[in-house]
């Protein structure tokens, strides 16, 4: 059995999605849920890309232990360096470094001859080479380039001391043909391939990143560069979690495994979910709320005699809870805290105070507290990891024409404000309105967004809120057994991001493809 290497991305390429930016606090909580599946190496960012690129590859680097922590970088001085800054601190680190090869890249992109990127090539090789050991080389939109050529690449970035070579798919471009025999006359033709691991990268444009990744494996490819939930710019990426249990189910084919410990693959899925906003769809595979789901009675029927007549895994294998209730109002913090790190969270000290007095504030109102309504209170602290206005209180009141007015009262440190709103167009915008007026920032909402979190009629409610504030997007998450409150909420913690957004502008980020 081989051991393939799982490359995430998710920080990185996933970021990319429009609308998924994660602030400092949620890259943490994602980077130790990475490390806790046990991902071999975490492509924390693109550390050029802006100072918060920066800021979050190198607070991952000294913060997160466990997995080999990357930083991506163009084959030039400068992005070299500063991936080599930001990851100083990583007990054990990788530099990722790229430059495009494909001809219509060549020509309308870098007006470069192939002469010219081998060059760059060598030198950005050799450059992070001179900050670590561990350099991976992708030549970009290699899919499209010519095979001759990419094996010219390939040996001299080897030849540098490139210890990974990574063969991205950068457009979704290929089929699983195509890509099975790229990587075979890789194999076959660059002299010294064995002094490196082949890796993948495969876009999902046409549906087929997995499919093209799994052919890789079997044509030699040692390492998969995935994302959760399979996220990522456009059609997203290869999907993480269905990679790895193909590759685990199908073992007697592949003759290949992973490290990951696949019961963590919910809990993570989860997490990235709720921090990026973008809901997994019901009949994903693996993660997918309907993934083991059977509604046939001819399937039912089965199932009650043997799981296996239509269930190639099991839920638990993956990370479904059988039993779902698990805690009430009278329980403590220890119990609480073990939970939570069964759902893949690591609560402790002041954090796991306020997420107990959450706890126990929804275990008041609620007869059942369920495994989603404790995950949908933690990700609500990270969500407002970094709020400036925090909610105190709000009023609604109907005139007997139905216009409303709205009253809230915000708190920032120590000062407290306190505004009226009549009018609107409902409720929402009246509450929406003032807490405008409260932090003196005009936005406008792009999409807004209500589902339940767990069941029964006493469910949480968790609001999702898209807004735009100087020509960017900002994400704001609330939960609440009211639906009023976790709208005003989610309102609320999307605009302290676009606040945050304007008292450092700089950070707005430069994004590159693979």
């Amino acid at each position: 059995m081989r051991n393939i290497v799982i490359f995430d991305t998710t920080l990185r390429d996933g970021e990319q999605s429009p609308g998924a930016s994660m602030n400092l606090t949620e890259k943490l909580e994602v980077a130790q849920a990475l490390v806790d599946l046990k991902v071999d190496v975490i492509e924390a960012g693109f550390p050029i890309a802006s100072p918060g690129d920066f800021q979050a590859v190198q607070s991952i680097a000294r913060n997160i232990q466990g997995s080999t922590i990357c930083g991506l970088a163009r084959c030039n001085d400068k992005d070299i360096d500063r991936a080599g800054e930001a990851l100083k601190d990583a007990p054990d680190s990788r530099i990722h470094v790229f430059l495009a090869t494909s001809a219509i890249h060549r020509e309308f992109k870098l007006k470069m001859d192939k002469e010219e990127i081998i060059r760059r090539a060598i030198a950005g090789v050799k450059r992070a080479k001179g900050y670590c050991d561990n350099i991976e080389f992708s030549p970009e939109d290699a899919a499209r380039t010519e095979i001759d050529f990419l094996c010219e690449v390939v040996e001299a970035a080897i030849g540098a001391g490139a210890t990974t070579v990574n063969i991205p798919d950068t457009v979704g471009y290929a089929t699983p043909e195509h890509m099975g025999t790229h990587i075979k006359q890789l194999v076959d033709r660059v002299p010294n391939i064995d002094k490196a691991i082949i890796s993948v990268h495969c876009h999902n444009d046409l549906g087929l990143a997995v499919a093209n990744s799994l052919v890789a494996v079997e044509n030699g490819a040692g390492q998969i560069e995935c994302t959760i939930n399979g996220i990522g710019e456009r059609a997203g990426n290869c999907s993480l979690e269905e990679i790895v249990m193909a590759l685990r189910t199908r073992a007697d084919h592949y003759k290949a495994g992973t490290g990951i410990e696949t019961s963590r693959l919910v809990p993570t899925s989860r997490l990235v979910s709720s921090v990026t906003g973008i809901e997994v769809q019901r009949n994903k595979a693996i993660v997918g709320r309907n993934a083991f789901a059977h509604e046939a009675g001819i399937h039912q029927d089965g199932m009650l005699k043997n799981p296996t007549t239509y269930e190639i895994m099991r839920p638990e294998d993956v990370g479904f809870q059988k039993t779902n209730l698990v805690l009430g109002k009278h329980s403590g913090r220890a119990a609480l805290a073990d939970r939570a790190q069964a759902l893949g969270y690591h609560l402790e000290g002041e954090k796991l105070q306020e997420v107990f007095e959450e706890f126990k504030k929804l275990a008041d109102k609620k007869k059942e507290v369920y495994d989603s309504d404790i995950a949908a209170i933690i990700d609500q602290r990270v969500a407002t990891g970094d709020d400036q206005w925090q909610l105190v209180r709000y009023e609604l009141k109907l005139s007997g024409d139905g216009i409303p007015a709205a009253t809230v009262t915000l708190k920032r440190g120590e000062e407290e404000a306190t505004d009226t709103f009549f009018g609107g167009d409902g409720p929402l915008d009246a509450l929406f309105r003032v807490i405008e007026k409260i932090t003196d920032l005009k936005v406008v909402v792009r999409d807004y967004r209500v589902h339940s979190v767990s069941q029964g009629k006493d469910a949480q409610g968790e609001s999702t809120v898209d807004l735009e504030y100087q020509g960017r997007l900002h994400r704001g998450r609330g939960v609440s057994t009211d639906t009023i409150e976790a709208s005003t909420l989610a309102f609320l913690n999307a605009v302290n991001r676009a606040a945050l957004s304007t008292a450092a502008p700089e950070n707005s980020a430069v994004y590159t493809k693979l």
